[in-house]
């Protein structure tokens, strides 16, 4: 039974789309937050690990980019996994103020051995609602909306900036 209050058909369209997308992804996000907890780390310990692991060794600041993270969070994220033997920071000899992250042994073990299963579990849950071309058109419409709206969020920025 529908309860909303009625805004108009664009209104309704919107509205009702932000509110099914929200819920997919925080249910999505609970899901695959619960696999990550069986490797025994957290959702911004994988982010990292992953990101190495792909991407190479990086800078903090890097990391925080990749993993949409504050710096002080990202610095406790890179201790306790420093702390577990599975990422070094090495001195950057570009720069020795800054420091260089990367995964080491025991940590590239672990991204080899976690990213394979933590892949095929979000494929599994993708898969089990949605078809390839779904999934392809639900990919193309959601990289459409995110630049649309990173895009108003820049002309945002600058109009503050302007007025400041």
């Amino acid at each position: 039974m529908k309860t909303t209050k009625k805004y108009g058909r664009k209104a309704d369209l919107a509205l009702g789309m932000w509110v099914k997308l929200a819920r997919a992804a925080n249910t999505m996000s609970t899901l695959t937050i619960r696999d990550i907890a069986t490797y025994g780390l957290t959702e911004a310990q994988f982010g990292v690990i992953e990101a190495l692991g792909h991407l190479g060794p990086m800078k903090v600041g890097e990391l925080c980019a990749k993993n949409l993270s504050s710096g002080g969070n990202m610095t406790v994220v890179v201790d306790n996994l420093e702390r577990d033997g599975l990422v070094e920071r090495i001195r950057s000899v570009n720069d020795r103020r800054a420091y260089i992250v990367q995964l080491t042994a025991k940590g590239k073990t672990l991204f080899h051995d976690t990213f394979v299963k933590h892949a095929k579990f979000v494929t599994d849950l993708v898969y089990s609602a949605l078809s390839d071309e779904e999934i392809s058109n639900l990919s193309e419409l959601l990289k459409k909306l995110g630049l649309s709206l990173k895009d108003r969020l820049k002309k945002t920025e600058n109009t503050l900036r302007e007025d400041n």
